[in-house]
């Protein structure tokens, strides 16, 4: 099963190596290099919003990876009429399995021969067992309650109806965050106008003004951060991980920082009738029938 989730450098990447921090970066060596220890300390504002991003990916990253669903590592198939076990990655295509109470399904088969009571409540949300007779189809990710079966695998394991369902969880979509894109677009234009301003503030400052070099550095410096947004960018990214931390107590799972701001631009949250996305205590507020403005009163 591939994994589709960020490596640690990748987020440690994504969060570090960005155009905001790199603009930053450069005025606070600039800084240091003319010995203007004490102007640095904007620095700490950047490193507390870089953080936060990071620890907020990789908690979503181990949660995401503790997923598992395929719980047995090895299985029991029948070759030659001896029975052996492999592990479950080793499953192919044609492989006759031997199942019994208590043995997770492994990957998708086919019934064979005997009889399964099926526990299928993580894949469909329903508690009672599923009674599967010769010729019905199991699906991985469920297991045996009781009974005995011979079933044969019609794929591998990375192929499998519950692998394909893990890496849908898996898969990182980048999704649309307007105060992300507005941040990209104040950066990417102040980009375009940070260096030729600071050299034109420098040389101002230090041919014009006859400022000491350190002087005209710190001046060139002052202006030049007022035109960043670090304010805005850490009450944003503080703001987000305040609602994430108090979602993450109900154990919902946000693996993006700006998916707190899509959240809240939701009008209805569906929910499906097995109550698998609640805990079944939910109460009905308001009752709005829908009429059909078009039909005609008898």
């Amino acid at each position: 099963m591939n994994n589709s989730t960020k490596t640690i450098p990748q987020i440690l990447r994504d969060n570090i190596c960005t155009v905001f921090n790199l603009l930053n970066l450069l005025i606070a060596v600039s800084l240091a290099a003319v010995g203007a220890w004490k102007n640095i300390l904007f620095i700490a504002i950047i490193l507390i919003n870089t953080v936060v991003g990071i620890i907020q990916e990789i908690k979503a990253k181990r949660q995401i990876e503790r997923l598992t669903l395929l719980a047995q590592p090895t299985v029991t198939i029948l070759q030659e009429g001896t029975e052996r076990n492999i592990r479950s990655e080793e499953i192919r295509k044609g492989d006759l399995l031997v199942l019994t109470a208590g043995s997770a399904i492994c990957t998708d088969c086919i019934l064979q021969e005997g009889q399964l009571e099926v526990n299928e409540s993580i894949l469909t949300g329903e508690s009672e067992a599923v009674i599967k007779q010769t010729g019905d189809k199991l699906l991985s990710g469920s297991s045996v309650i009781a009974g005995k079966c011979l079933a044969e695998a019609i794929c591998g394991t990375e192929a499998c109806f519950t692998a394909k369902m893990v890496d849908q969880v898996r898969k990182t979509k980048s999704g649309s965050s307007e105060l992300l894109a507005s941040m990209k677009k104040v950066t990417r234009f102040t980009s375009f106008l940070i260096v030729p301003l600071g050299v034109l503030l420098f040389v101002q400052a230090f041919f014009f003004r006859g400022a000491a070099v350190d002087a005209a550095v710190v001046a060139t410096s002052a202006g030049l951060l007022g035109m960043l947004p670090k304010g805005l960018v850490l009450l944003i990214s503080i703001g987000l991980a305040v609602g994430v931390i108090r979602l993450s107590k109900k154990n919902v799972l946000v693996r993006e920082l700006h998916s707190l701001e899509n959240l809240a631009h939701c009008d209805v949250v569906c929910l499906d009738k097995t109550g698998t996305l609640t805990e079944g205590s939910l109460m009905v507020e308001s009752i709005h029938p829908q009429t059909d403005k078009g039909s005609s009163k008898s």
